[in-house]
């Protein structure tokens, strides 16, 4: 993986990755903000794809399906520096800050691009990593204060989603996984996610679909694949990592398998 992360803080880093590209589906537990210092980074989320590169902000919601992959480019190593907004922080902060929660559509990650607000609140993060003691609680605690500021300056309509400390109640199963198959992701997250127990996601996903969650899976990823390649062109090199598999090779095979040719051909 060639991945280093450097903490001053237990909610400020700075994130690494030196290979060639490393793709990751993640589940944050926490809202992550993320500002790109080199490389790039496509994300991909609800069957759209978008590409970001250095000086770029993205906000990441918790509980939120993303696929990320990072590349170093330009000969400079993919990294970034990451703020983690937890439910304490966030809980202290409102508790000044009164505000009405209303329930909001499902937000996905959001970009807010090269804004210079943004900007130089997470650049002014990188000289810190050069101490060698870590930063003081207080001093980490006004530059979260003054990210979460920023946020709600720039999306007021981000306060429901900061000040919701709920976890995912039980939602449509079928709706769920239709949208969510691409991701590798524990059973027990799917379970999660969907306000399950791991026994009761098994039991549900049975009756709903007939099959198993991983067959059911599986073919779920090989018919987008499909699609990609054969309707929109795509490379079998390009699109294996968006349809939820993680090793190209082992994607050939099963494709072959599946549709009785290689997807080269």
């Amino acid at each position: 993986m060639a991945h280093e992360a450097h903490y001053i803080h237990p909610d400020l880093k700075i994130s690494g990755f030196t290979e060639h590209f490393h793709k990751s589906d993640v589940l944050f537990e926490e809202h992550l903000i993320v500002w790109f210092i080199s490389g790039e980074t496509k994300i991909v989320q609800g069957g759209q794809t978008h590409l970001f590169g250095a000086g770029d902000t993205l906000f990441f919601p918790r509980h939120e399906l993303v696929t990320v992959i990072n590349y170093p480019k330009d000969g400079l190593p993919h990294r970034s520096v990451v703020m983690h907004l937890t439910a304490k922080r966030l809980e202290d902060y409102y508790a000044k800050n009164k505000v009405e929660v209303k329930p909001v559509p499902k937000p996905g990650f959001r970009t807010f691009g090269k804004h210079p607000l943004l900007q130089s609140c997470l650049a002014s993060l990188v000289p810190y990593f050069d101490l060698r003691d870590p930063l003081p609680e207080a001093l980490a605690a006004i530059k979260v204060t003054e990210a979460i500021t920023i946020l709600r300056t720039l999306a007021p309509e981000i306060d429901h989603l900061l000040a919701d400390f709920g976890e995912p109640g039980k939602i449509n199963l079928a709706d769920f996984m239709e949208h969510h198959y691409m991701y590798n992701l524990p059973m027990t997250k799917f379970g999660y996610l969907t306000g399950r127990s791991l026994t009761t996601f098994k039991r549900d996903f049975k009756k709903t679909f007939q099959t198993t969650p991983q067959k059911w899976l599986t073919e779920k990823r090989l018919d987008l694949a499909h699609y990609l390649i054969r309707e929109k062109n795509r490379r079998p090199s390009e699109v294996y990592l968006e349809a939820g598999f993680e090793n190209l090779s082992h994607f050939g095979y099963a494709f072959k398998k599946q549709f009785g040719y290689a997807p080269t051909e």
